[in-house]
């Protein structure tokens, strides 16, 4: 992803997931944005997501020799930090490079987990007589069920459900394709919306396969994604920070603290690294669906 792309995702988490102001939105861009000129300037590319520690180094001494007051230049530092911070949690780097920036680290803070009380809490409070009812739990369910990130939901597509099977193939994070098992409860809360809110929609053309749309019928945003879920927590009454990637990391927290296999977990989420590309190596199909219906809460529950 290019600098223009991750710092409009950037601007929408600050907005919508850390409720800040917009002088402080505006404040956090400017300064990411003396990185980005930074890199421009050094012809490092366009993507914050190659570039290196090293680089960044560079950067801290570059704006000391600006002559900026400690006190700014500690600003701009934290500004950056929390950029990366953001590029961490969306899975859009696997590991922060402004740990080694000649500054106090920055504690990487994990976001908040829910337990399965509180999502069963937040699944309750959706109303399904309401517009898009069935459609929103629907995609809750699945979010929690398979932990997705963000963006794999909104483009999950019809021809990738495989409901008899209790599989879903999404696309990942570099065009990567995995197969995850999905469970009966989001399976039926999909069927339920397929069959019957998402048969009055009229399809705008190239949307088709798309499972979960909008009323205009085309695909959701991820802005109405972290809009709909901070709605239904505040109807639940949860105060913790919330956002779709609490779903994924809720997921990933119930099946380790239940015992299953890291291995699974790891195939699941999609996460890929250099250094641990060689052990996560491929799994069998029917493991992946044991370790599900094992380990989550949902089957554990339903006794399936």
């Amino acid at each position: 992803m290019d600098w223009k792309s991750c710092l409009a995702g950037f601007k929408a988490y600050l907005l919508l997931e850390k409720s800040l102001s917009d002088h402080s939105i505006e404040a956090y861009l400017r300064d990411v944005n003396k990185l980005m000129q930074y890199c421009q300037l050094k012809e490092l590319g366009n993507s914050p997501i190659t570039i290196h520690p090293d680089n960044l180094s560079d950067f801290v001494y570059f704006i000391n020799d600006l002559g900026l007051e400690a006190r700014s230049q500690a600003r701009i530092i934290s500004g950056v930090r929390a950029f990366y911070k953001y590029l961490v949690l969306e899975d859009l780097i696997d590991h922060d490079p402004t740990e080694h920036m000649q500054t106090p680290k920055l504690k990487r803070s994990l976001p908040d987990v829910l337990s399965y009380e509180e999502i069963d809490n937040i699944l309750q409070s959706i109303d399904l007589s309401s517009d898009h009812g069935h459609r929103n739990k629907a995609m809750l369910e699945t979010l929690y069920a398979c932990g997705l990130r963000v963006s794999e939901l909104i483009s999950l597509k019809l021809s990738n459900y495989f409901p008899e099977e209790g599989f879903i193939k999404v696309i990942g994070k570099n065009n990567k394709e995995r197969l995850i098992p999905i469970g009966d409860a989001a399976i039926n809360q999909i069927n339920i919306y397929i069959q019957t809110d998402r048969t009055q929609l009229k399809i705008a053309k190239g949307y088709e396969d798309f499972i979960f749309l909008n009323r205009r019928g085309k695909s959701l945003t991820r802005n109405m994604i972290f809009l709909l879920i901070k709605t239904y927590v505040a109807q639940a009454g949860i105060s913790k920070s919330i956002s779709p990637h609490t779903f994924r990391h809720s997921f990933a927290t119930h099946l380790v603290e239940g015992g299953a296999d890291l291995r699974a977990v790891q195939e699941m989420l999609g996460h890929e690294s250099i250094l641990t590309t060689e052990i996560y190596t491929h799994l069998d199909k029917q493991f992946l669906r044991e370790t599900i219906r094992a380990y989550h809460p949902i089957s554990k529950l339903s006794g399936k």
